[in-house]
């Protein structure tokens, strides 16, 4: 059996319908059941709960050989620390006494950055504790995620804009989340494989802020343009919609460490396993959203 989590979310209920079509035997922990599709819940064994929780995670794991881990990273949370490593340690502790073999979990590029990297940094500290409970594992080290543009569909939208705390010629990996949840999906479909490792997701190519407006442009049909704006900015931002002081300081030092060229450090070669480019991720997932 394959347990998910965060069967709702982006990644997740892409996760759940790769290996629910290859006809495995599933189980969610799912906070809120009822955002379930119907004919997704109707196939699958369903834990209420938090999978934070260890009461949780201890039921959900009765029979399971494999998990796709991923924490919601609540932006409420005290730091992210908190929201990662604190939030995984019931796990943790659960699966040295279960019968789980295999773990996927979502990660991010940036092992051996020599600052803090807030989310980053509190990640991969979470890949540590899941890898030393004995399990094989898989780290999937993602780049920035082009999905994360469907925060601002309404700027785009309305003022023919978005906006990021990044030099807008600076060239990084970006990768769909449609890519990381085929990977996901692949790996807990075929467990063939041992011992702990991470595996860089980066996307086809490096791309720009500026250059990712002009293909929006060609995509749309009209004239999008990027601004950058400061870190301050974009702290009092994260603040306004939230995020606790130390989420918010930890995307700062995140997106900062990103600035430096943590995610350049690593330069995966082929990079064929995620190979959606942002101009076929504009017009099957941002072009979609707009018209909606």
């Amino acid at each position: 059996m394959i347990l998910i989590t965060t069967p709702t979310g982006d990644i997740g209920a892409r996760v759940l319908r790769h290996v629910l079509n290859a006809g495995a035997h599933v189980r969610v922990i799912c906070r809120e059941p009822a955002r379930l599709p119907h004919d997704i819940a109707a196939r699958v064994d369903i834990v209420h709960g938090s999978h934070g929780d260890a009461g949780v995670v201890q039921r959900a794991l009765g029979g399971v050989t494999a998990v796709f881990w991923l924490p919601p990273g609540n932006p409420t949370e005290p730091s992210a620390e908190a929201a990662y490593v604190d939030f995984s340690r019931p796990f943790c502790e659960a699966l040295p006494l279960s019968d789980v073999t295999h773990v996927v979990a979502i990660s991010a590029l940036g092992r051996g950055w020599p600052k803090p990297a807030g989310h980053v940094t509190a990640t991969l500290r979470m890949d540590d504790l899941i890898g030393a409970t004995g399990v094989a594992y898989r780290a999937l080290t993602c780049a920035s995620l082009m999905d994360n543009l469907m925060r601002q569909v309404e700027p785009v939208r309305d003022l023919g804009m978005f906006f990021a705390p990044t030099p807008g010629d600076l060239q990084l990996p970006q990768v769909a989340k449609s890519d990381v949840a085929d990977v996901v999906a692949r790996l807990l479909l075929s467990p063939d494989w041992t011992g702990v490792e991470d595996v860089p997701l980066c996307g086809p190519d490096d791309i720009s802020f500026v250059e990712m407006a002009a293909t929006m442009s060609t995509v749309l049909g009209k004239a999008i343009g990027f601004q950058e704006m400061s870190m301050d900015q974009f702290a009092g931002m994260l603040r306004a919609n939230g995020a606790s002081e130390g989420i918010a300081q930890a995307y700062v030092e995140m997106l900062t460490a990103k600035n430096e060229g943590m995610d350049t450090m690593i330069r995966p070669a082929p990079r064929t396993n995620t190979p959606t480019t942002f101009e076929v991720w504009c017009q099957t997932e941002l072009r979609p959203a707009l018209l909606s």
